[in-house]
């Protein structure tokens, strides 16, 4: 059985700087994860997990561009069924012809499917985005609100997309529970609920609400960095002690570091303007070479 690699948490009392280019963690002993876990022993595991990927990814943020509530919206609504950095290539363009809701609400809807046809699924998405649209015009003054019982009851807009908008445009803490997410919090065992409603409510009971953005930031940017869906980084994985599924993946760790992605891996990452202290690479616009 290969030997799980192990990190420690540097504590120096003052905020962390983002480094310059991301590095794994130096390695030291954990202990390891006991059989039948109580949820007391879970939750302080899990808060664990939290504070080391906090150390990882001091600079995790929403991976969609983004310059006000309604952009935001509309992002979140694009990234289904597709990546954000696809979404973010697109919406330049998008937000150039429709600013506003009340623009995008009188867009013809054969030209705003051409605009982000490279999405997918573009038919059902315009169809979201101009009824959304008009219900911002109509009845909320053109305006994002900021209560989650308001959000859902846009056109495609679902929990998942109003816990983006309120933590990110509002500051309202909220689970993001996405493919990534409900991955990672399966794989270390906080939960076996498939249902996202379901995760949501779980993970809400471990972490007090303060963490809930963040939280959601930071597993989502190790789900998509180095615990993949197919071939997981295990070798190159700085929480891997801590992790009851370790050794599904690669564990050579100069195997595993091939696998890591964006920053990790020094690629560009998802964002076309990623916040200044982001340590990567801006990804490219669309149909940039």
């Amino acid at each position: 059985m290969a030997r799980r690699p192990a990190v420690t948490s540097s504590k120096t009392g003052t905020a962390a700087k983002a480094p310059k280019a991301p590095k794994t963690p130096k390695a030291s002993k954990a202990p390891k994860i006991p059989k039948g876990e109580s949820h007391l022993a879970l939750v302080r595991r899990a808060r664990r997990i939290n504070r080391e990927l906090a150390e990882v990814y001091p600079y995790a943020h929403p991976e969609l561009d983004f310059r006000n509530p309604f952009e935001l919206l509309v992002a979140t609504v694009l990234s289904a069924q597709t990546t954000d950095l696809r979404v973010n290539q697109t919406t330049p363009a998008l937000f150039a012809a429709y600013p506003t809701p009340e623009d995008m609400a009188a867009a013809d809807p054969e030209e705003m499917e051409e605009l982000i046809r490279p999405t997918g699924f573009f038919r059902a998405k315009t169809k979201s985005l101009l009824g959304l649209s008009a219900a911002l015009r109509d009845d909320f003054g053109g305006e994002v609100p900021g209560r989650l019982e308001d959000l859902v009851k846009l056109p495609g807009v679902g929990r998942k997309t109003a816990n983006v908008v309120l933590g990110n445009a509002f500051g309202v803490p909220g689970i993001t529970v996405d493919t990534h997410f409900g991955r990672l919090v399966r794989r270390w065992k906080w939960t076996d609920e498939e249902d996202p409603v379901k995760v949501e409510a779980v993970i809400a009971d471990i972490f007090p609400k303060s963490e809930w953005t963040m939280l959601s930031h930071r597993v989502i940017f190790h789900g998509r960095r180095i615990c993949h869906a197919r071939k997981p980084a295990c070798g190159a994985c700085p929480i891997a002690p801590l992790c009851p599924s370790y050794g599904e993946g690669e564990t050579d760790p100069e195997k595993a570091r091939k696998l890591l992605k964006y920053e990790m891996g020094g690629y560009p990452g998802q964002r076309l303007s990623p916040p200044p202290d982001f340590p990567g690479k801006p990804a490219p616009a669309l149909g940039a070479v």
